[in-house]
Order: C-alpha cells, then structure tokens, then sequence
C-alpha cells in the first residue's frame, strides 16, 4: 500500500520563478525602439536564485526584508529555511508561525508545508483531521503533492478524519496531481487503470500514464512499462526497448528489473544473451530479495569461469552500491 511521504524542499523549489523571455526586434534599416521590457523584480532572484545556490544566509535575510513587507512567499521561504534548519537553527516552532502567516493568504505551499507539520506532529501533537483539511485546501488551489497525497488518504481511508475509502476520489486527486506531472500521481493513476479500482479498467491508459511515470524517472513505473513493453500487454510489444528500460531500472536497485534482465540475458530475448551477466544480475537480485530458481539452475550449469566471473562483478556491484548509501 502507497504510504505519504514527503517532499524534501518541495516548497521552496515549486516557488522558482523562471525570468520572462523576451522577442528580439526584428532587424530593419531603421528600427524603431522597442518597448521597453517590464522590468524582473529582483527580490526574486536574490531570494530564490540564493537558495538554490545554498547561500542560505542570503536567503533568510531577503526573506526577512520582503516578509516585513507582507510577501507570503517570503513568509513561507522563512518557513522552509526554519523547518530545514538551513541558514538558521532549525526551530519547528518559528517555522510554523511563518508558514501559517502566509497560508492565512491563501499561500498553498504554506498550506501544504503545515499540513506535513500535522501529520508528523512538527511544533505540536500529531493531528491527522486538521492535516487532511489543510491537505484538501492545498489540493483545490493546485497543488499537486498536496491533491497526490490526499489521494493516498482516500485511497486507504484514514482513521481519525473524516476520510472514508473512495477509489473514486482517489483516482480524481491523483488525475489532478498526475496532469501536473507529478510522478508518483501518475503511477498511482496508472495503477487504478490497470487494476480498474475507481476507474474503468483500461490496460492501454495505464501503460499511457506508467510510461510518463517511467520517463519522469520512477522506477516502480520504469519496471511495470518495461513488463507492458516486453510482453506487448496495453502498449506496442518492443523487447529491445523494454531490455533497455529494464537495465535502467536494474542500474537504479531495482531487484525485479535486475530479475526480469538476468532472464533476458540468459533467453537472448531483447538483447543478445550473456551468460556471465545473466547469472550476475541474478546474484545482484537475489541479495535483493529476488530469488528465481530458474536462474539458479541456470548458473549452476554454467562452466567455472562463467561462474567466478559472474560472483566476482556481484560482488562488486554490491560493495559499490553498499559504500555509495548514506551512513545510517
């Protein structure tokens, strides 16, 4: 079951504003003058540009200047750098003031931001029902991590809020999010159209959404298109692109891609077969919880060489992904 999570600096980033793009005027012998172009405000670029950069001082201190002029997107930057302790202690309690300051001007990345404080119990008791109304004001003024979320609740029915399960509404939040390009939403979305809960069921919409999904970088929906694709099940069979994919996904720790191309590895099927890759994706996958006992008898027919070979590149993609993890 899909579960909330979080955005890490979700809010600050959907903040960015992207500088206006101006025509040039087109070269005559005599040019008239151009009007003159509305001029870009330059609190937004130092504010945004120096959070971006990581110069967080820079940042608090331009959010503090504009927040004593009432900008309740510098209300919620302060709130971000507060929550994130960036540039500033971390203080659960200042951020919330600030984040509730600009949501009380229909901010909704502040909204946002303090229903997430709801649900983990930031700067107070964990309050499930004031986080589901917060998450539905984000969700109608658009916001789409807050309509993916709320979905979720639907999706699952939440004890302590008014929140019944309702596919129906389920697949709505998620369609609203997904049509954002919200990844996660669109393989939610995805995921009722293939199982038709709240929607009608239709393999083909379903592969539509899993391959924006997949394109979008998440990797649950990388595996199942490439399963669509390899299988010409809801999207045009093509095993070379779905071998492709399946490698993508295999790189990024998926166990069943790893799975899934240690069996195309070992059949030929999509790209051309290689006994020693097959078996060691097949290791990579069973370390990861994907045990095959096909494959297993697979390798234990290969000849000795195959098999060292095999253990010896495991082995080495295992302690390298190992030393790239974050210490725990």
């Amino acid at each position: 079951m899909m579960a909330l999570r979080r955005v890490t600096c979700a809010i600050a980033m959907a903040l960015t504003l992207a500088a206006p793009a101006y025509a040039q005027p087109k070269k005559t012998p005599t040019p008239p003058a151009p009007a003159a172009a509305p001029a870009a405000d330059p609190n937004i670029d130092v504010m945004f540009g120096a959070y971006q950069r990581g110069a967080y001082l820079t940042a608090l201190g331009e959010a503090t200047r504009r927040a004593q002029q009432n900008d309740p997107k510098a209300m919620t930057m302060l709130g971000e750098l507060y929550a994130q302790g960036l540039g500033v202690g971390r203080d659960d309690i200042k951020a919330a003031q600030w984040y509730k300051l600009a949501a009380g001007q229909g901010d909704r990345d502040a909204i946002f931001a303090l229903a997430m404080f709801n649900f983990e119990g930031r700067a107070g008791g964990r309050n499930t029902a004031d986080g589901a109304k917060l998450l539905e004001a984000a969700a109608k003024l658009g916001h789409p991590a807050a309509a993916y979320d709320l979905g979720l609740l639907y999706l699952q029915g939440t004890q302590g809020t008014p929140i019944q399960q309702d596919f129906t509404k389920a697949a709505v939040l998620f369609a609203q999010a997904a049509d954002a390009g919200n990844p996660e939403a669109q393989y939610a979305l995805a995921t009722l159209y293939k199982e038709g809960r709240g929607v009608p069921q239709d393999k083909a919409k379903a592969m539509q959404w899993m391959g924006l999904a997949s394109v979008a970088g998440n990797m649950d929906a990388m595996v199942e298109y490439a399963i669509g694709q390899f299988n010409g099940d809801g999207v045009a069979k093509d095993e070379a692109a779905a071998a492709k994919l399946f490698l993508i996904a295999a790189r990024r720790g998926s166990p069943i891609a790893q799975n899934r191309l240690a069996r195309i590895l070992m059949a030929g099927r999509g790209m051309p077969a290689d006994p020693a890759e097959a078996v060691k994706w097949h290791l990579i996958a069973k370390a990861g919880g994907a045990g095959d006992p096909d494959l297993d008898a697979f390798a234990a027919t290969q000849p000795a060489a195959v098999q060292d070979a095999a253990k010896t590149a495991a082995n080495k993609w295992l302690s390298t992904m190992a030393a790239l993890q974050p210490n725990k």
